[in-house]
């Protein structure tokens, strides 16, 4: 080749040029391709943890529910419990009577009502032939109130240790124990 071959010369120095552009563009290509490589690498690892992110918020999800629904019950159960409780405390402060017999003199003998609520329709259960009269139909005592009734004892009709009287609110008998008769 000569040096007047100058579109021989340009042509060599153009395809050199090429070749460059070529080996450059060839690099970044395989860097590009890497980076695309490793970019899908990493979008598949971050789906992959976002799979797992949804999984641990499903289980977080229903780890929260039992707790809420323990919470539920563990409230309820307390509720329940403090309900009783008051309904025992106010059973407990109710206004109850509280029946005594107690010797006044000789023959006589005193029914009184120690406690803060009324006794109504105090009926005697046992049949008591030491008594002079009979026990008064629908007898009632209010809280302090006392009523008087007579026994006499004899060899027959002892006068008994204990009277079982019940009342409204009272079914069961209550045993009142009769004190001995002084002089």
């Amino acid at each position: 080749m000569d040096m007047g071959d100058v579109p021989a010369w340009a042509a060599l120095v153009v395809s050199v040029g090429a070749v460059a552009v070529s080996l450059k563009a060839r690099s970044d290509g395989s860097r590009a391709a890497d980076a695309a490589g490793k970019s899908v690498i990493e979008a598949k690892r971050s789906a992959d943890a976002s799979e797992l992110a949804v999984v641990e918020a499903r289980r977080s999800s229903d780890a929260a529910e039992r707790s809420a629904a323990v919470a539920e019950e563990t409230l309820a159960d307390q509720r329940r419990e403090a309900a009783e409780r008051r309904a025992a405390e106010a059973e407990a402060n109710r206004p109850r009577a509280v029946l005594r017999i107690e010797h006044a003199n000789k023959a006589m003998w005193h029914l009184t009502n120690y406690g803060t609520g009324p006794a109504e329709n105090i009926v005697c259960v046992d049949e008591v032939e030491a008594m002079i009269e009979d026990w008064p139909i629908g007898l009632s005592l209010p809280p302090g109130e006392v009523h008087d009734f007579m026994m006499v004892g004899s060899m027959q009709a002892s006068i008994p240790s204990v009277l079982r009287v019940k009342w409204d609110g009272q079914d069961e008998p209550v045993p009142l124990r009769v004190p001995p008769r002084i002089g």
